[in-house]
């Protein structure tokens, strides 16, 4: 695949991974029965400040994104963009989505939101543009603080749910399901949504990409 098409894709893939994670987040909002760990803060928050979960993800985002100054973390047009985006995305879908009232709606819902979550998040993470601000943070804490990933994830996400939760986030039966079931679900999607290595002759190159370090089993 030439450089120009594989540029093509890798922003078609980021844009449009980062749309339906907005999206995705926003069924399971309408599913009303339980959010991923930092939309239960914004939505605590936006119940306290009145505006609405996506203008919050969007301020949170920001201000996170600040936060990775003082641990020298770089953006990329990925950073930046989903800040941007999946908020947008977000409230977009909110106003067009019908409140869901009957379990025999919300169930769906929220399954198909946990998976389509899965897929978006496979999408913008392959198209290799950096990490969103949150995900930053955790690696950033990691480098200065020579903590684990999965302690410094792990403290951070519980901070925010607890948060969330004090200021009126939901968390119920989704929240656990998306947990056990985002990890696997974009590790699939990592590999459907894996854009090829540019054609150098040598295979060898080709198995040392970082697409290929990432999605190792």
């Amino acid at each position: 695949m030439s450089t120009r098409r594989r540029l093509g894709r890798r922003l078609i893939q980021l844009y449009a991974g980062l749309a339906l994670y907005g999206v995705s987040s926003a069924l399971l909002v309408e599913a009303g029965l339980g959010l991923e760990p930092w939309n239960v803060l914004h939505q605590g928050l936006a119940e306290l400040t009145g505006l609405t979960i996506g203008v919050v993800s969007i301020i949170v985002g920001a201000g996170v994104l600040l936060l990775w100054i003082p641990l020298r973390q770089r953006p990329g047009l990925g950073t930046v963009s989903n800040v941007l985006v999946v908020g947008l995305a977000m409230d977009g879908t909110l106003a067009l989505v019908p409140d869901a009232h009957s379990l025999a709606v919300r169930v769906p819902l929220l399954l198909a939101g946990i998976v389509l979550n899965g897929a978006a998040t496979g999408l913008y993470i392959a198209a290799r543009f950096g990490p969103g601000p949150r995900d930053g943070l955790m690696t950033g804490l990691h480098r200065r603080t020579g903590r684990s990933v999965r302690l410094m994830r792990t403290g951070i996400e519980v901070a925010v749910v607890v948060t969330g939760f004090l200021l009126g986030g939901t968390i119920g039966v989704g929240t656990v399901l998306y947990a056990v079931s985002i990890g696997p679900l974009a590790q699939l999607f990592l590999r459907v949504f894996a854009v090829p290595a540019a054609s150098t002759g040598s295979t060898a190159v080709a198995a040392a990409t970082p697409e290929g370090v990432i999605l190792r089993p």
